[in-house]
């Protein structure tokens, strides 16, 4: 397919909805009014601290709550992992904010902190992942994964490949991931990739990543395409595969577009990468969290919109200003 139908399919599938920069409006649904929040305290519990994924939700929430006169308290793990997370929760639980934005580490292990949060009075809104208990947040805002799944594997197909195909995730019980992976594999048995064996892990962890995407080459050499599924693992991944000296060999598409991802995919060492829009998770968590403190109207669960990101495209302004930001 040439490069110019290549573009326009990716386009296509992008919605210029909200802004993922750290500055200006957002125009996605379920955006509230904010009145009444001066004063409220609202604590942002990051799924994992430094991730630029999470820095830009952090933007975000900064951006509404210096709109609505609140005050932000940021915390995270520096692991993506449930058992550092929820000590954390657990001292959230007795400062009582007014407010809490969390991404959990684990859709079964998070919930009975933060279900003693929300009970003791915070108004508790689910960003980015979730937990199974449903009564858990009073909203949930995050993106539509099992979609940015599906459009991963059509970015690979895209890419001309064919044959098998591995699917590199974080861990199993995230729900952001898994839903990730499972769009990607029903969209690619659709189009008849290969599965080469079962999903692997890389604990959210880029150099267990390029371990994986080492032993797998030397397992099947012919792997023709590998879909990572994170931000670290995408990077790993990626590493991988250029010390194996097969970068652009085996198409590699990753979900996530931190800076580091970019340089690889200006490098060949990415071919696609599948962006979010953490900045609008964080403002509009930030907007449903207030507008359940004063009582108003809101959104149970908001899904916001992915696009695919390539070197071809990724100056392009309506691109360029979803590419996470490493600060504010």
């Amino acid at each position: 397919m040439s490069t110019n139908r290549f573009l326009a399919a990716m386009a296509a599938s992008a919605l210029a909805v909200s802004l993922a920069a750290c500055g200006g409006d957002s125009d996605d649904s379920g955006s509230t009014s904010t009145g009444g929040a001066s004063g409220k305290n609202i604590t942002l519990m990051v799924g994992v601290k430094g991730d630029p994924f999470y820095v830009s939700m952090e933007c975000g929430a900064k951006e509404a709550v210096a709109a609505a006169g609140a005050k932000l308290q940021v915390q995270g793990p520096d692991k993506f992992d449930a058992t550092l997370q929820n000590p954390m929760l657990d001292a959230v639980a007795t400062q009582k904010p007014d407010g809490l934005l969390v991404a959990p580490n684990d859709v079964k292990a998070s919930a009975p902190p933060l279900k003693r949060i929300q009970d003791g009075g915070t108004k508790v809104v689910l960003v980015d992942t979730v937990v199974d208990d449903q009564s858990i947040g009073v909203s949930r805002i995050a993106t539509d994964n099992n979609l940015g799944g599906q459009k991963a594997a059509e970015a690979m197909q895209q890419l001309g490949v064919t044959g098998k195909v591995l699917v590199i995730s974080t861990d199993p019980g995230v729900s952001s991931v898994d839903a990730r992976v499972e769009g990607f594999n029903s969209k690619a048995q659709e189009v008849g990739f290969t599965p080469a064996g079962d999903t692997q892990y890389s604990h959210n962890n880029a150099s267990t990543a390029a371990q994986v995407i080492s032993a797998a080459l030397a397992k099947d050499p012919d792997l023709a395409g590998v879909f990572a599924t994170n931000l670290f693992t995408a990077q790993g991944v990626a590493t991988g595969i250029k010390q194996a000296g097969k970068s652009g060999q085996v198409k590699v598409v990753g979900f996530d577009a931190g800076p580091d991802q970019i340089k690889q995919l200006e490098a060949g060492d990415v071919q696609a990468l599948v962006a979010q829009k953490p900045f609008d998770i964080g403002k509009q968590g930030v907007e449903q969290a207030l507008a359940a403190m004063n009582g108003q109207t809101v959104t149970k669960e908001i899904e916001t919109e992915s696009l695919i990101v390539t070197k071809d495209n990724m100056n392009d302004p309506e691109v360029n200003k979803y590419i996470y930001k490493a600060s504010c």
